[in-house]
């Protein structure tokens, strides 16, 4: 059966860790990789995050099954960090899942399930996983203008008329705060225009939040979505904690349904475990665990914020530094919009050609799309990226 199997296209950023590692150069540098990194080189463990473990591990005397939907203590603690008190608890329908990915799969799941001739919006561009899921199972993918490459901004005029053309039933995807790869983020305007445009077409918004706390702040980065949720009659997330509390390999998410309270809360809570149920069973329990005893003590949860907030101002600096050192260098402000954007990620303006020079020559590893990652700049590769990125660029 297997010599049938045609070889499925290679991930772009799984062959960029292949060369990078493979690359004997000292002073090579990693863009491409979407971690959060120290200036060691390390993705560290949070402190809040050891200290949670180590009451699980002395607390803990079971390994055995929580249920389809995930614990509901981890639930509601994530319920409150990603809607706060937008809405009503009983309006909101939950099941975790492995990874904010695991999220995006059993949300499109349901969907395809319940409305099959959904037609999903996408921005240009957006995270692969997006488009490949969305096809992988059957759904209509429709795209939107969302990038203008001439300014680093958002093309707004593109995308709000893109999404008036959207049907009732159809899904809007959002990135909720710190969007993959652009970095250009939706302003609390952008957020009012998008539920007139949802109210107006009967389209259903669906936000992926992977980033909450790495743009502006926990609050501030999830005030479209709380937006959303309080202002339209349904609403869909995912949601991850694998970035914001450093659980990678952990992989903690939450599908959410927010809808109208009772009959359709309780259908929605049965479809999302019956996907659990077909797709894994039981969704992990350890990272979720870590998350709850997290978010629901009062020195830890400081704790935490102290740590992410530390991540957060250290990615910002490192954006402007990046973006003074080519204006320096180029003599233009050009990439000034680099200092803009939000969040772990941003599309640089390179082409393919030089991103490929870049590697090559120079031991700079960036997404041959231009999507760099700026959780891996430190005081001291970004005079050699900038360096480099100035010398393609001439």
């Amino acid at each position: 059966m297997f010599e049938s199997l045609s070889t499925p296209k290679p991930d772009k950023i799984i062959e960029l860790m292949g060369m990078f590692a493979a690359d004997p150069r000292p002073n090579k540098v990693d863009l491409g990789v979407g971690v959060y990194r120290a200036p060691d080189g390390r993705t560290p463990i949070m402190a809040a995050v050891k200290a949670a473990e180590q009451r699980i591990w002395d607390a803990q005397d079971t390994k055995g099954y929580v249920g389809f939907a995930g614990d509901a203590a981890f639930h509601a603690a994530m319920k409150r960090l990603i809607l706060g008190d937008a809405v009503p608890a009983d309006r909101v329908a939950a099941c975790a899942t492995p990874g904010g990915t695991g999220a995006v799969r059993q949300i499109l799941e349901m969907v395809k399930e319940v409305r099959p001739d959904a037609q999903i919006w996408i921005s240009d561009p957006s995270w692969p996983n997006h488009a490949a899921i969305a096809d992988h199972l059957g759904l209509k993918r429709c795209t939107y203008r969302y990038y203008d490459w001439a300014t680093g901004g958002i093309d707004r005029a593109g995308a709000f008329a893109d999404l008036s053309a959207a049907r009732a039933g159809d899904l809007i995807l959002l990135h909720g705060c710190c969007h993959n790869p652009t970095g250009a983020d939706f302003t609390s305007d952008d957020w009012a225009e998008i539920a007139a445009i949802c109210k107006r077409t009967g389209a259903i918004p669906f936000i992926d939040m992977a980033y909450q706390g790495f743009g502006d702040g926990v609050e501030e980065d999830a005030a479209g979505t709380r937006f959303l949720a309080a202002n339209l009659p349904e609403c869909l997330i995912a949601a991850s904690g694998s970035k914001n509390f450093g659980l990678y390999r952990d992989r903690v998410g939450i599908a959410v349904a927010v809808t109208a309270a009772g009959a359709a809360r309780d259908a929605a809570v049965s479809q999302l475990v019956a996907m659990n149920r077909m797709a894994y069973s039981f969704p992990p329990d350890h990272g979720a665990r870590i998350v709850d005893v997290i978010l629901s003590d009062e020195a830890l949860h400081a704790e935490w914020m102290d740590e992410l907030t530390h991540m957060r101002v250290s990615m910002q600096a490192n954006r402007k530094a990046l973006a003074d050192a080519l204006r320096d260098l180029l003599g233009s402000d050009r990439f000034g919009f680099l200092a803009a954007h939000k969040g772990m990620f941003s599309l640089c303006g390179i082409t393919p050609e030089q991103a490929i020079e870049l590697r090559k020559k120079y031991g700079v590893y960036i997404v041959e799309d231009g999507r760099m990652n700026v959780a891996g700049l430190t005081q001291t590769n970004i005079p050699i990226v900038a360096k480099a990125m100035a010398a393609v660029l001439r």
